[in-house]
């Protein structure tokens, strides 16, 4: 009776941390997409196209189906928003069960155990851990947007719950169910995120725990054990099975001469055929001998024993499992033989969601990355090959130099030829046979032995992670000289020790631990962190820690003071953790395993993946969400903490009373959690990816072409045009994808209203492997122009020293007036102004297939199209053509004019109608909307647009348009969310130009006055946090003294004489 009335609470209670959790994401979250992937995700779901790999096909599908209760086009996001609230609602009911569960397991044991004091217990263990979760920053933050993460958590809490129901029963009769359960989970989760196989593991300690007598020893080697099943999984059954089938493909078509698709279908066949018979025979187990080879061909089909494409090891395992079978042939269980195949089997029938990928693929979708519409394609999208290696456990330091080898008079590059790529062989006629060829090979460039070193943490060579390198790792290193090409050169390699040193410091301190903390502890702000002392860090609330930590408390600058991620927890929640380790640890052996479980997830979602992901320094963004599941792990011991807090309690109470009163006050750490949190996770009213989208796409004239190049400027105006159908005239052309043959191959088809782009270039000329990069060499002392440049660059019967070649640094593409005026972009009035020409200055040796690309579509295009770069692609990508931009808004339209050397233009009229009346604003003015620290970022860009907007038409003597555009910037960008920096100055300036002096002054206070906040507090810091901030000291005190020059040159001395004095004091402090 005692145990049917908890079974009733637990339901009630878990389903309602699911409706508090429900409740909090619904309400909060956003009611658009998000910036980064969320964009793409939402139009993938949407339109079902193809994302960015290894793909999501069930979170696609998923999305789909929740799109379908969309009233319009503009809901699309709110409904895919819904399905990630709804998945992190459904993980905190299944979090909630989880710790009832392991609560039960340690303190009711028994019917009789089921007393008031523990049901209370038990109950509020649940609450507080699940509810914990719930508010947490990393779970909070992922739940509240279209992306994959909160679906991924629900497969792993799912999955997790699983597994101890399954530890449950496993003795009892039919069991095996929740582990094919189990398995066909995993397969799915493949198809949203890979973090759930993380789970796996658990498995492996249940049933070490279930049938030894435990010993340290045997804990350790199950772990390992349970870790091998993992590798299996990951490395043998997700690429195995696609490697086997691309083997099959190739053998028909090649070989045997069929068409594309026929080796991938007879092998899906064969496999499902060979799945079949080895689960029929080890069910019957009426032959041993055909149970045996049935269970080898079975694996051996679906590619486990290769672990991707490693044959010789395949080999090694099959003759393995052969012998075992032969020697152990009375020990063997056919039974979990049998479930090992179910398991494999249901594992296949998830992962099948991938094949969607390879249907919507050939379907050419508009959004369709990498191109994934065959097997060989399906297999290097899934590798996720274009991201590149990264050495794990043996590699080369950051300076290691290439080996070399003498040929001739040239020292050659020594390297490692991989595994050949295939792609179908692009076809000149209809009736040519399909056929694959082999597009290159993989390699891997042979470094300096004396350059390597185990578990290798300092191996990028870019300067700037070098530089980061050296400042974690306080690196010295050891002297090494070596020979290059006949040069005695002298590098200092970095010690082991100082390598481990950036392991410690960096990726686990402050790429996993500081996340954690922000999580349990508090969080300084949501600024982005590298090291400093005023950005990202963690903190607790309690004042004498976080002097110590970051710096002075009492006199933050108003920059971190008015933060909204400004939280603190103080440290409550990690204690109560803390203490529901202690108490798993000392609750007798059902405790101990039950922490040993948990530890195994919290270390593998955790520092695992630290140490797998080998990040580098300066990431784009903060990356606590890859760590979710150790968060997770960690709140069910926090939950775990309240039986702790009772047990120790109950010696000075009454335990009913104690466990209420326990309870009721632990509930306060996720209630702290929620008040501290709520501010900087509600997104609900802000539509600022959406909107600035669509403004970059309203810079653009009708049938134009805009180039992209990050995250941001690419995805929120796919959003914009896959799912609420605005502007699909403009083509998006993303200028870090343009350097693939698969994207050129999309650039070139008709997608929406838009035409084809401008590309003259053979599939030939640019397939993979091909023309990566073009030397440019100074061979002819004069300009060429593009058209006699290109055909000498792709004749291969021209080259230098074997590689194709532009013989000058001087390109040109001639314009026509005739053109110019026939297609609009200029009218006649401005004919006068058109150039002859426009110049490319190449300052690189070369050209990649990306710059190759542009500059082929502006010569193919003859101004037929608007062309315009994003205003936030960056100086790199515009090829020199500054002098010939004229901006338009968020874009800059590349003109048949110039301005000699002073760089883009504005072009007024457009820009002014473009700012004022078409951009959208995503309720930025809203003080009640979140703006985090990128939205922040992007308002300021808008910002720095209006200003260039005014200066231009102040030099035109337009005033009245001035003034308009600077109010309304004012109002649209108001300083109330999107606080003045530097940026505002030059608005301030304009003020002062336009007799609006108390407006500039008002500005320019506000600025100065941010400015001797920080310097004030900075100066207040210990030495060593001071260091970490020197630029920023540096840059404040150029930005007021840029304000006192400007204030004095407009002659406004209240401002001169209050802040001239505090930059003289400061100065002297510093000896400026």
């Amino acid at each position: 009776m005692k145990m049917k009335r908890f079974k009733l609470l637990n339901n009630v209670f878990g389903w309602l941390a699911f409706a508090i959790a429900a409740a909090t994401y619904l309400t909060t979250m956003e009611p658009t997409a998000s910036f980064w992937d969320c964009g793409e995700f939402i139009s993938s779901a949407y339109k079902l196209d193809v994302g960015h790999p290894p793909g999501a096909p069930f979170f696609m599908l998923t999305g789909r189906f929740f799109s379908l209760f969309a009233s319009d086009p503009t809901q699309v996001a709110i409904m895919v928003n819904t399905l990630s609230a709804l998945a992190s609602a459904f993980t905190i009911l299944f979090l909630f069960w989880t710790i009832t569960h392991l609560a039960r397991k340690v303190v009711a044991k028994s019917e009789e155990e089921y007393t008031f004091d523990n049901i209370v217990g038990i109950l509020g263990a649940g609450m507080v851990g699940a509810l914990a979760y719930t508010f947490s920053d990393t779970f909070w933050f992922s739940a509240v947007e279209g992306e994959v993460y909160a679906y991924s958590s629900l497969f792993t809490a799912i999955v997790f719950w699983a597994i101890l129901k399954w530890e449950r029963v496993a003795d009892k009769p039919g069991s095996d169910r929740w582990l094919i359960f189990i398995a066909y989970l995993m397969g799915l989760s493949i198809g949203v995120h890979l973090l759930n196989l993380l789970a796996i593991p658990a498995i492996g300690l249940v049933y070490y725990f279930r049938n030894y007598k435990v010993s340290p020893w045997g804990v350790v080697g199950a772990m390992l054990v349970s870790i091998v099943i993992l590798g299996t999984v990951l490395y043998g059954i997700i690429p195995g099975f696609v490697e086997v089938a691309s083997w099959f493909e190739l053998l028909f078509v090649n070989v045997l001469g069929f068409s594309y698709n026929t080796g991938l279908f007879v092998y899906i066949a064969l496999a499902v055929a060979v799945l079949s018979w080895a689960i029929i025979e080890t069910s019957t187990q009426k032959s041993y001998l055909r149970m045996a080879v049935s269970f080898i061909t079975a694996i051996t089909i679906v590619g486990i024993p290769f672990f991707g494409s490693h044959i010789f090891l395949g080999i090694v395992i099959i003759a393995v499992l052969a012998i075992s079978f032969y020697k152990f042939r009375n020990k063997i269980n056919a039974r979990w033989l049998n479930t090992a195949l179910v398991m494999i089997t249901v594992i296949l029938i998830g992962y099948s969601s991938y094949t969607v990928i390879v249907i919507r693929s050939a379907a050419n979708p508009p959004m369709d990355q990498n191109s994934p519409d065959n097997v060989f394609m399906l297999k290097y999208y899934l590798n996720r090959e274009q991201y590149g290696d990264r050495p794990l456990l043996y590699g080369q330091a950051y300076n290691a130099p290439v080996k070399l080898e003498i040929k001739g008079n040239t020292c050659i590059p020594v390297y490692e030829t991989g595994e050949a790529s295939y792609l179908p062989i692009p076809k000149t006629d209809a009736k040519q046979k399909d056929h694959y060829f082999i597009s290159g090979h993989k390699l891997d460039y042979v470094m300096d032995d004396r350059f390597n070193m185990f578990f290798p943490r300092m191996y990028s060579s870019s300067p700037d992670h070098v530089s980061a390198y050296k400042a974690w790792g306080e690196v010295k290193g050891r002297r090494v000289k070596f020979d290059y090409c006949g040069q005695e050169r002298t590098e200092y390699v970095p010690t082991f020790t100082e390598n481990m040193r950036f392991f410690f410091s960096y990726q686990l301190n402050h790429m996993y631990f500081r996340y954690f903390m922000w999580n349990f502890s508090g969080r300084q702000n949501d600024i982005q962190g590298h090291g400093e002392v005023d950005h990202g860090n963690w903190i607790t609330g309690i004042k004498f820690i976080d002097n110590k930590l970051v710096g002075d408390q009492d006199n933050l600058p108003g920059e971190l003071r008015d933060n909204k991620a400004h939280n603190k927890y103080y440290m409550l929640p990690l204690l109560l953790g803390v203490i529901g380790i202690f108490f798993l640890i000392y609750s007798g052996k059902e405790g101990k395993h039950s922490f040993w479980i948990t530890a195994l997830l919290f270390f593998l979602t955790g520092i695992a993946i630290v140490i797998y992901l080998n990040q580098t320094p300066y990431q784009p963004r903060e990356r606590d969400y890859a760590y979710a599941g150790s968060f997770y792990a960690f709140s069910i011991w926090i939950g775990l903490g309240v039986l702790g807090l009772i047990k120790f309690f109950d010696k000075y109470l009454p335990k009913p009373l104690v466990a209420v009163i326990v309870t009721i006050a632990s509930l306060g750490v996720p209630a702290l959690m929620a008040v501290e949190n709520w501010d900087d996770h509600d997104r609900s009213n802000r539509f600022v990816a959406r909107d600035f989208g669509h403004n970059y796409l309203a810079s653009c004239e009708e049938n134009a072409i805009i180039f992209s190049n990050g995250d941001n400027d690419t995805f929120p105006l796919w959003y914009n045009q896959e799912v609420e159908g605005n502007r699909t005239d403009v083509r998006v052309c993303n200028l870090s994808y343009l350097q693939t043959d698969w994207y050129i191959d999309q650039m070139k088809r008709e997608a929406y209203h838009s035409e084809s782009l401008p590309i003259s270039w053979e599939p030939s000329d640019y397939v993979s492997g091909k023309n990566e990069v073009i030397s440019v060499r100074e061979i002819e002392k004069k300009p060429i122009d593009v058209e006699t440049a290109f055909k000498i660059a792709l004749d291969p019967e021209i080259q230098i020293d074997g590689e194709n070649v532009i013989p000058s640094k001087q390109l040109y593409i001639n314009i026509n007036r005739d053109d110019v005026l026939k297609s609009g972009t200029l009218d006649s009035s401005r004919i006068n102004e058109v150039v002859p020409r426009i110049m490319f200055n190449i300052k690189n040796s070369r050209l990649t297939k990306s710059e190759l690309m542009v500059i082929e579509m502006l010569k193919e295009n003859k101004w037929k199209r608007p062309v315009y770069f994003a205003v936030t692609v960056g100086d790199d990508y515009y090829l020199g053509l500054n002098d010939h931009f004229e901006l338009t808004g968020m874009a800059y339209r590349v003109m048949p004019v110039s301005t000699n050397g002073k760089g883009a233009a504005v072009d007024t009229d457009k820009m002014y109608d473009n700012m004022m009346n078409k951009f959208r604003w995503g309720n930025i003015a809203d003080p009640n909307v979140y703006l985090d620290e990128n939205v922040l970022r992007m308002c300021r860009t808008h910002r720095m647009m209006f200003a260039q907007l005014i200066g231009a038409l102040i030099n035109e003597n337009d005033t009245v348009r001035a003034k308009k555009a600077l109010d309304y910037a004012m109002k649209v960008i108001p300083p109330t969310t999107v606080r003045h920096d530097y940026t505002s100055a030059m608005l301030a300036e304009y003020y002062y130009a336009l007799g609006e002096m108390n407006k500039g002054n008002e500005i320019m206070n506000f600025i100065a006055n941010d400015c001797v906040e920080n310097i004030d507090w900075y100066f207040r810091l210990s030495k060593a946090q001071r260091n970490s901030v020197e630029r920023r000291i540096g840059h404040n005190f150029g930005v007021l003294n840029h304000v006192l020059q400007t204030a004095e040159k407009y002659k406004q001395q209240s401002i001169v004489t209050k802040y001239y004095p505090v930059l003289e004091k400061y100065s002297q402090r510093i000896g400026m």
